[in-house]
């Protein structure tokens, strides 16, 4: 978007008192050049001289997991910050599952006038390749900003008799397909994650989809599954000692949980990213993206906010409009090979 700029003063404006000495004139034009380059350098890309919308009501964003989890946490906490900004309060309505691309369908019908909006998560990049959507990722969404990003892993119960990953590759393959393992869906990072173990080790799991973190990790807790393979939303349950990490599906371990391998360490070339952001519908209007991406984004400096996103090892993952869009346009089409290699699209 090209940002508009104020008109030029003209050869004959003039002063209350009438037309100004051509030097005046000069010396005035230099200082307005001047005084307009350094409010360009000083204003953020794409927010020069546009007009800062205000919504005229409530704004719903659909949140694509289970109430309690952390997005649904981080969404309702961003959500408290922006309404109060933007003077009118943000509902926070769960539309879980479907490997939560149920979230950004609701906007199929939304008016692109900014009161409805979504979280999306990157199973929204995947599902078109393996299921028939009435919507498209990369045609029917206006992105606005990014958001987080999943730390995955792999736990269990503090008493499960699996102390290392080998461990559980070991007993799923002697015991093929007889424990479980619960995620976010079919399709999802974790799903993704667990089938590339599998491809890798020989090792054969069973799948258990939920709507949400708070509903795998009761799940867990509850001996209803054997082990987890998501995103951290476990974490305040493994420094409570209830659960413990097998490995951890990162680049590098993390800081907070060194003792904790990755898979890579253990010689399961695996990684998993899960970063989610915020969309609108198709034709959102600039000057309410701006302001929506402008408003999200000064909550990151907000110390709650980290400290929440410190309980689940996660970070803030920072993109504009543009970034946000050429992220989902490379890996939307980039993934196909490994959804095929999955068994999940042809």
């Amino acid at each position: 978007m090209k940002p508009t700029l104020p008109a030029s003063l003209s050869s004959s404006s003039a002063s209350p008192s009438g037309p100004q000495p051509s030097s005046t004139v000069s010396t005035s034009r230099r200082r307005l050049s001047l005084g307009l380059g350094a409010a360009a350098l000083a204003a953020p890309v794409g927010l020069r001289a546009q007009p800062r919308w205000k919504p005229d009501r409530p704004i719903v964003i659909y949140n694509p997991f289970a109430a309690g989890g952390v997005t649904d946490l981080q969404m309702r906490y961003m959500a408290d910050k922006v309404g109060k900004a933007l003077g009118q309060p943000i509902l926070i309505e769960v539309k879980a599952g479907a490997a939560g691309t149920l979230a950004p369908a609701q906007l199929m019908n939304a008016k692109p006038d900014g009161h409805a909006l979504a979280c999306m998560s990157i199973n929204s990049l995947r599902y078109p390749h393996y299921q028939q959507t009435n919507w498209h990722p990369l045609r029917d969404f206006t992105y606005i900003t990014g958001l987080s990003s999943y730390t995955m892993g792999i736990v269990v119960r503090a008493d499960a008799p699996w102390k290392t990953i080998e461990d559980l590759i070991a007993a799923g393959k002697k015991e093929p397909e007889k424990f479980t393992y619960g995620t976010s869906g079919i399709g999802g990072s974790g799903n993704l994650m667990m089938i590339e173990i599998e491809q890798t080790t020989g090792a054969r799991f069973t799948h258990v989809p939920f709507k949400g973190g708070a509903e795998w990790t009761q799940a867990l807790l509850a001996g209803t599954i054997h082990f987890l393979a998501d995103a951290a939303q476990w974490a305040p349950f493994v420094d409570s000692g209830q659960l413990r990490i097998l490995a951890m599906a990162t680049e590098q371990r993390i800081p907070k949980y060194a003792q904790s391998p990755t898979l890579i360490d253990r010689g399961i070339n695996v990684v998993a990213h899960s970063p989610y952001g915020l969309v609108g519908p198709k034709g959102l209007p600039d000057a309410i993206v701006q302001t929506l991406h402008e408003s999200f984004t000064e909550v990151f400096a907000d110390p709650g906010l980290q400290s929440l996103l410190d309980r689940f090892i996660q970070v803030p993952w920072r993109r504009n409009p543009q970034e946000y869009r050429a992220y989902s346009e490379k890996y939307f089409n980039s993934v196909r090979p490994l959804l095929v290699k999955a068994g999940m699209a042809k």
